[in-house]
């Protein structure tokens, strides 16, 4: 169980069943109000659940539990499924993933005393995880990986359709970044509140006439909960990034936010990472694991002024198999920040749209085509694509 899982759900007005071997993470996610309750066991919860949903009510239950345990017994049961999905850390078999039959403790006693016999279990456990996953699709629901390397684990260990199921990224997510949508975050360095929710209204004021913008805000504003410095995301587009982020330097320098405001993204985006098993999976022209683009990406950023850039692995799916360029700017209010962030936000995602366009994504041509981005080497969509481009 992922702490956002449980509140996007809600939010959606939908029920969900979270399952999380850590009751620990379980009772922190109440505590900070990404999780409304917690189940004895799984009648519990399905009985909860099943209320909800009769009662038009939203509500989102953790039970404490193995995955690979719980979601065969869904499928044995055959309970009614809308959607599955899964987070469960499996790039790093044996310390992130705990298999089915085995507390905490004995997970941790059995990762030192016998480490093969460990990874035996896991891969046991992952095959019938995902098998379950496979299965209640089949019977019905929408089904998607989250991209932690869980599919890729299952196939590892003998399970050839491993893959059947797509990642959230190909299955729903691409053709926002064909056009330069990502999660775009920020900061407020104040540590006041107040900075974040006056940057809200600037969201709304620049971007309110887009109903899910306004939407997000709206319920993010109402539910989110800050831990450490106050902090906000939202997913923006190429030409709507170096809009707001000029908009918050204009707001420090007016003394409208008490403090500059730290803007980054995520390093789920459009045109910064490689990751063949999650934001790169399935790509259309096989560059899935093409490397250039994250590192042009933190070259193109750093030639912008971005505060700092970074090149690293990470991601969930494990050393190896993923790149990112992660990318800061600080809006400090000064003339010279405004300059950096309007260039490194407009450089960021644009260059989002030339690799989706690169790869022959129809979309993303057409955004090339209303010649707001220069690519010469890939060209309108009215153009033939050059060989190798």
């Amino acid at each position: 169980m992922g702490g956002a899982q449980p509140l996007a759900i809600t939010m959606l007005d939908g029920a969900a069943l979270c399952v999380e071997v850590d009751l620990q993470r379980i009772e922190r996610r109440i505590e900070t109000g990404y999780l409304d309750e917690r189940a004895a066991d799984l009648d519990d919860a399905l009985e909860r659940l099943d209320a909800a949903r009769r009662a038009g009510r939203a509500l989102s239950i953790g039970l404490a539990g193995n995955a690979a345990e719980i979601l065969p017994e869904l499928v044995r049961r055959d309970v009614a499924i809308d959607v599955v999905t899964d987070q469960t850390s499996a790039h790093d078999p044996l310390n992130g993933y705990v298999p089915a039959g085995l507390t905490l403790e004995q997970a941790q006693a059995l990762r030192r005393s016998d480490p093969d016999d460990y990874i035996r279990r896991v891969g046991e456990s992952a095959v019938a995880h995902v098998g379950a996953i496979r299965a209640l699709q089949q019977a019905g629901a929408e089904a998607f990986d989250y991209g932690n390397a869980l599919r890729g684990l299952a196939a590892e260990h003998g399970d050839a359709d491993a893959f059947a199921y797509p990642g959230f990224v190909p299955a729903y997510i691409r053709p926002l970044f064909c056009e330069g949508k990502g999660p775009f975050r920020w900061v407020a360095l104040s540590g006041d509140p107040a900075d974040i929710h006056a940057t809200d209204r600037a969201i709304l004021d620049l971007f309110g006439d887009q109903p899910h913008v306004a939407r997000w805000i709206e319920l993010a504003s109402e539910r989110v909960h800050f831990q450490g410095l106050p902090a906000r995301i939202c997913w923006l587009g190429y030409g709507e990034r170096d809009r707001a982020g000029v908009r918050f330097n204009e707001m420090v320098a007016s003394g409208e936010l008490k403090g500059p405001v730290v803007i980054g993204r995520d390093h789920l985006d459009c045109g910064s990472v490689a990751s063949p098993e999650r934001e790169t999976e399935g790509m259309r022209d096989g560059s899935d694991a093409v490397a250039d683009w994250p590192l042009l990406n933190a070259m193109l950023m750093t030639a912008c002024g971005a505060s700092w850039v970074s090149i690293h692995h990470g991601g969930g799916v494990g050393m190896g198999k993923s790149i990112h360029a992660g990318q800061v700017v600080v809006a400090d209010g000064t003339p010279e920040a405004g300059d950096r962030v309007r260039r490194c936000l407009t450089a960021d995602p644009g260059l989002g749209v030339v690799r989706h366009a690169d790869a022959g994504y129809p979309l993303a041509e057409r955004a090339l085509a209303r010649g707001e981005i220069r690519a010469p080497l890939i060209g309108p969509a009215t153009q033939p694509r050059r060989s190798g481009a």
